[in-house]
């Protein structure tokens, strides 16, 4: 009892510490102005006000195209990620060719290369295909593919039966339907984790898209934010407003699939 007693009290703090910056951040966005400066910042809002999410949704500093932008450029990258990462992963972990095992390893040695040292060459060849500035210039890097995504992909497609995949053969099916019908399915666990994690990654993307483009055209939603708040640092419930609906998306993503990230944690740890 007492073991579980100290377990449960540092599950309690560390939830604390995790949620407590949130919580924060949701209370300041439904003050005033006038609120935030005259109160501590631990005071509860009295009255609570939208004033802040009003100016973001239909004021001069509206959110919305920024946010229709990340949700398409999001869709893009994820189905994009997946499909070719899901038809990588099934080469490597199923298909036999001279050399598969050593490109494999030198394609996942990629994962050690910062983005740095990527990112100037990347801008170069991108702005001589007369892409800088526009939507595909944003997706085009992240939309075949990642090392990451292939290499828990191929290790997934591994653990499966081969007997599963020779009777689809000996029914006449051959390595995509394999793949359509047989691989996928199976694979509905991981791939609602990496839809997770890719979603989640791209969303909070910054660093790229603010090098890609310029004005307001194309600015995602976090480059948005990052503006908004150099723009009107001093006005905080403002920036806190456009913090929480900026995560409030991948909240309601990971509400929808949570049942399937535990179930692929708990498949994994069986393995």
């Amino acid at each position: 009892m007492k073991k579980n007693f100290l377990t449960y009290v540092f599950l309690t703090v560390a939830a604390v510490l995790t949620l407590a910056p949130y919580l924060l951040s949701v209370q300041t966005s439904v003050k005033t102005p006038q609120q935030f400066a005259q109160q501590s910042p631990l005071a509860p809002p009295a009255p609570i006000s939208g004033g802040s999410y009003a100016a973001l949704v239909v004021g001069d500093h509206s959110l919305i195209p920024p946010l229709v932008i990340t949700l398409q450029v999001v869709i893009v990258i994820v189905v994009g990620e997946l499909v070719c990462s899901a038809l990588a992963a099934y080469a490597f972990a199923r298909l036999r060719f001279p050399g598969r095992d050593a490109l494999f390893w030198v394609y996942l040695a990629t994962l050690m290369v910062p983005f740095v040292a990527i990112m100037v060459p990347r801008f170069a060849m991108l702005s001589e295909l007369g892409l800088r500035d526009t939507f595909w210039g944003i997706v085009l890097p992240a939309m075949f593919g990642s090392p990451y995504t292939v290499f828990l992909l191929r290790e997934f497609f591994r653990a499966i039966p081969e007997d599963l995949l020779d009777a689809a053969r000996l029914d006449g099916a051959g390595n995509l339907r394999v793949l359509w019908h047989v691989v996928l399915p199976l694979s509905r666990p991981i791939l609602s984790t990496l839809l997770i994690i890719t979603a989640v990654t791209r969303w909070n993307d910054f660093l790229w898209p603010l090098i890609i483009t310029s004005g307001e055209r194309w600015r995602v939603l976090t480059v948005a934010t990052a503006a908004l708040q150099s723009q009107f640092n001093g006005n905080w419930t403002l920036v806190m407003a456009a913090t929480t609906l900026a995560t409030l998306p991948l909240l309601i993503l990971f509400v929808i699939f949570q049942k399937q990230i535990v179930r692929s944690i708990t498949i994994t740890g069986m393995k």
